[in-house]
């Protein structure tokens, strides 16, 4: 009985939030240790990322909107099921690998300079689908 309470909760250490799931349940991928923690870091950094753009940069305006969401509801929901709920995402874990492959991103289309225009124009029929 203490095992399947235990199961359902999450312990509160100081400010950290830890989940107490045993497994993902998905083939390599380990439980987060401290998923509030690690998004907390990912989303800042991304966010950092996307100030170097320009404002009206459809990337910016599109993924600040979704991050600073997220960011929000990892700072007010402190039960990490119910996160997982609210974000819709899958799995905290899951969520967390998302951030990291937007960081990932975010700083390549700063490199990118993708809101730049053409060196030249595209060849005639390029951006047309059949």
């Amino acid at each position: 009985v203490l095992g399947s309470i235990m199961a359902g909760l999450v312990r509160t250490v100081g400010r950290r939030f830890f989940s107490s799931k045993a497994t993902t349940g998905l083939t390599g991928m380990a439980v987060a240790k401290d998923p509030h923690l690690a998004l907390r870091v990912l989303y800042t950094k991304t966010l950092a990322a996307l100030e170097k753009m320009p404002r009206d940069a459809a990337y910016r305006q599109h993924t600040e909107g979704i991050i600073n969401g997220r960011f929000e509801l990892v700072k007010a929901v402190s039960d990490v099921a119910e996160l997982e709920k609210k974000i819709n995402c899958g799995q905290i874990e899951e969520v967390i690998i998302q951030a990291e492959a937007e960081l990932s991103l975010a700083r390549k289309m700063v490199d990118w300079k993708a809101w730049e225009l053409l060196v030249s124009e595209p060849p005639e029929g390029q951006w047309k689908w059949p």
